[in-house]
């Protein structure tokens, strides 16, 4: 996962996505933001992306993580995102979130609602995609509307994704809606109450809890050896403030791919066995700092 806000042209994008593809992943995933926090980065429309990058590769999945539903409607997400499904073949996969950061908000003159009305507009967003995608029953709420009408194009394959940290509402829509719940890294305990919450909704909505795929964003620190592993906790760390060693029981704590190939795969079976099935590697830099040959050789030993 790439977060273009950074900085980086779509023509690193592109280039990225492909490299991404050639590698064999599964899946290329990027952020939805205008700004990098405070600063003002060239950042790239994700939505307009993936039109291009759906024309220049041909298997791997193209994901955004996630697009805040403060800068669109949801008629807007709805035909954006149906006509990414036919121009990638089904490849593109909707994540939407409530939007979070101020700063982007206030710079491009947007509004951000309290927190509590973000969620409710989050809920009405994802009961009219549901309808946008599947039936011609329409939607009415208290702020969106949808008549009901057939809309065109039908998605080939279009999964939502609901992503967010909300103890509650974020697992509880993902349940009821979503095809996939997607959550920064979180310790096992906090990963179990809200999988339960999700479970439970999934259920009461009628679906199966196991139809909604669960998936990790984060980094990942993996070296071939103890020694270059050693020196990846104490530059990284450095950048936290924090020895090798906090550093260390941090990412053991949030379940982080971290280690040597042998303590990364056990990494992945104890996410496995939590419920996690992908992991968005995150590399949160300028695209143009994105060190792919490093990249591929952490995927390498993880696939090993």
């Amino acid at each position: 996962m790439v977060e273009p806000q950074v900085g980086g042209s779509y023509a690193r994008l592109r280039d990225l996505a492909r490299w991404a593809e050639d590698i064999g992943l599964d899946a290329f995933a990027r952020s939805d933001h205008f700004l990098d926090q405070e600063r003002s980065a060239p950042a790239t429309d994700a939505m307009t992306t993936y039109g291009g990058l759906a024309e220049t590769t041909s298997a791997i999945q193209l994901v955004v993580l996630v697009t805040p539903l403060t800068f669109r409607h949801p008629a807007v997400i709805a035909k954006t995102a149906t006509t990414l499904d036919e121009m990638s073949g089904g490849r593109f996969a909707l994540g939407v979130g409530t939007g979070w950061m101020q700063s982007e908000h206030d710079a491009f003159g947007l509004g951000l609602p309290p927190l509590g009305e973000r969620f409710d507009r989050l809920y009405e967003t994802l009961a009219y995609l549901r309808a946008a995608f599947g039936s011609d029953q329409g939607f009415s709420g208290d702020y969106y509307r949808l008549d009901p009408i057939d809309v065109l194009p039908h998605p080939a394959n279009l999964p939502i994704i609901v992503g967010g940290g909300g103890p509650k509402k974020t697992p509880t829509y993902a349940g009821r809606f979503a095809d996939e719940y997607n959550m920064f890294v979180a310790d096992a305990e906090t990963l179990r109450r809200r999988l339960d919450v999700m479970r439970t909704a999934a259920a009461e909505a009628g679906r199966s809890p196991g139809a909604v795929k669960v998936s990790f964003a984060g980094p990942a620190v993996v070296a071939p050896d103890e020694a270059s592993y050693r020196s990846m906790l104490e530059a990284r760390g450095a950048l936290r403030d924090q020895s090798a060693d906090e550093y260390e029981a941090f990412l053991a704590e949030r379940n982080v791919l971290h280690g040597t190939p042998d303590r990364a795969a056990a990494s992945i079976a104890t996410l496995e066995q939590l419920g996690v099935s992908r992991y968005y590697v995150q590399e949160y830099r300028d695209l143009a700092e994105v060190d792919t040959d490093s990249l591929a050789t952490t995927f390498d030993m993880l696939r090993s």
